[in-house]
């Protein structure tokens, strides 16, 4: 049993204490936080006052952590973490019949969004909440249930579950595949406009244009450096769709592009698989509501049958 005489460190100046330690920046600890460096300055000031020693080693515009802070902020962060599930766990009735999910926006857009009509056929009691965003998920604040992630599926403080692998192809138009200039083998694409998928969650196993090319020993004959380049794959396959050009696309991007007749892959063995796949992530010791559990049941079997028919 805990000592009553025990006093609890103040929550805020903790709050501040972690943000800024894991940015190891009190600028932007503030920024995170919403408040003032000088604010962050001071919870830390009072946090090293109820410690009775340093947390932070100033060293220019930097900060570094002490040998006491270093020790007790898994302990912290471990901390909130209960703290958010225990909210979680409150919140249970005022949330139930909603599903939070986290994902890059490419995958909501094409992957996820076209699909979401089958879950609430199935699911009318629950709706799913779509939250599209770049950055990585920081469960510690975010609202969201679990997220997908696109990449090798360890990450610190998370549990993680396949939800399918990834390979890259070409697709274009249909359009493309006729007129005098038609796609038919791998040489055709001199005469047609590369498209470049340069999104930020790339893979390095990941080929881009001139690797392909060199794959099929046609490097000599295509420039694969020419084309235009877009930042979302949502964007590079709307590109294609439009029949600007053929693009190297994620197929999970593309295949409802693909089922739609939108998009096709013109060659039989263009395919290439890749290390990254796409995983469900949530923390570790999180309880997981029976809507949650139906959405990840839902989306489980959309994405192996995917995979069964390759679209």
């Amino acid at each position: 049993m805990a000592d009553p005489n025990d006093r609890l460190p103040p929550l805020n100046a903790l709050r501040a204490f972690e943000a800024a330690a894991r940015r190891l920046s009190f600028s932007k600890a503030a920024e995170e936080l919403n408040v003032t460096p000088g604010a962050i300055s001071q919870h830390i000031r009072q946090l090293e006052e109820y410690a009775g020693t340093p947390l932070f080693k100033r060293t220019g515009r930097s900060v570094l952590l002490t040998d006491a802070a270093q020790a007790s902020l898994p302990l912290v962060r471990e901390a909130f973490s209960r703290i958010t599930e225990a909210g979680r766990i409150m919140q249970q009735p005022a949330r139930k019949g909603r599903v939070m999910v986290s994902c890059a926006p490419s995958f909501a857009a094409k992957w996820l969004a076209p699909r979401l009509d089958r879950f609430h056929i199935s699911n009318p009691g629950i709706e799913a909440w779509i939250s599209a965003d770049m950055s990585i998920t920081d469960f510690t604040t975010a609202d969201a249930d679990f997220a997908i992630r696109y990449g090798q599926g360890s990450y610190d403080g998370l549990k993680s579950e396949k939800l399918m692998d990834e390979t890259v192809l070409p697709v274009c138009s249909p359009r493309l595949l006729e007129g005098s200039d038609a796609i038919k083998k791998p040489e055709d694409l001199a005469k047609h406009t590369l498209i470049h998928d340069e999104s930020t969650e790339q893979d390095p196993s990941c080929p881009d244009w001139t690797s392909w090319l060199a794959a099929r020993g046609i490097a000599d004959q295509v420039n694969g450096q020419r084309g235009p380049r877009f930042n979302q794959s949502s964007m590079a396959i709307e590109a294609a769709a439009s029949g600007r050009g053929v693009v190297l696309a994620k197929r999970a991007i593309a295949s409802s592009d693909m089922a739609a007749g939108r998009l096709v892959a013109p060659f039989a063995d263009g395919s290439t698989s890749i290390d990254f796949g796409y995983w469900i992530v949530w923390p570790k010791g999180r309880h997981q509501s029976d809507d949650v559990r139906a959405f990840i049941k839902w989306i489980k079997a959309e994405a192996a049958a995917g995979e069964i028919h390759g679209v």
